[in-house]
């Protein structure tokens, strides 16, 4: 029987979101070692920030979170608040999508892509916990997708609503593991 193949989704890690961030340096650093781990094995890594074009001209005012942000955002620099952590900066033969929801899936190319390298198994790291990793890990689902959530590789605002997602939540529709398990777990296959 074919092995499935994985891609590692490593998503919002832009350094103007992940510097919001109580205490990054951990949630950087692990999500530094499953890329490194990830390549090792010949995984796919895809990259996934959230970004629009200057002026924000597809958020609607009927879209509660992000019309909020865009008059907050007028003036900013779209494609200095779209750089990917410079710990995390994609190699050349990365893929970076750009998303334009929570979802990595809306307002992208990800499906196409992930159809592209026949992909079925999706490991998710991110920040926010309750944003794109959850927005993501339901779409994907919803699309047959094998996934796994690398618990340390994901970090959110709120520790209670991260406690909730990745104990009562996530395991519904993913593996949850964390990122030293899973390097350990790939070395044995």
């Amino acid at each position: 029987m074919e092995k499935t193949k994985t891609a590692l989704l490593v998503m919002d890690m832009q350094s103007s979101i992940v510097s919001s961030l109580s205490d990054p340096e951990q949630v950087v650093s692990n999500v530094k070692k499953v890329i490194k781990a990830a390549k090792h094995r010949q995984i796919p890594v895809i990259y996934v920030v959230i970004g629009f074009r200057q002026g924000m001209p597809e958020i609607s005012a009927h879209n509660k979170v992000f019309s909020g942000l865009q008059q907050h955002m007028a003036n900013v620099n779209m494609k200095e608040w779209m750089a990917i952590h410079p710990e995390l900066s994609p190699e050349e033969e990365d893929v970076v999508i750009t998303k334009r929801r929570f979802s990595a899936f809306t307002g992208s190319d990800l499906e196409v892509v992930l159809r592209g390298l026949d992909v079925r198994h999706l490991l998710l790291t991110g920040v926010s916990t309750s944003g794109v990793v959850l927005s993501t890990l339901r779409e994907a689902a919803d699309k047959d997708y094998d996934l796994t959530v690398i618990e340390d590789c994901c970090k959110d605002g709120d520790e209670e609503v991260y406690d909730v997602l990745m104990r009562k939540v996530f395991p519904r529709q993913a593996e949850v593991i964390k990122v030293n398990d899973w390097i350990v777990q790939q070395n044995k296959n």
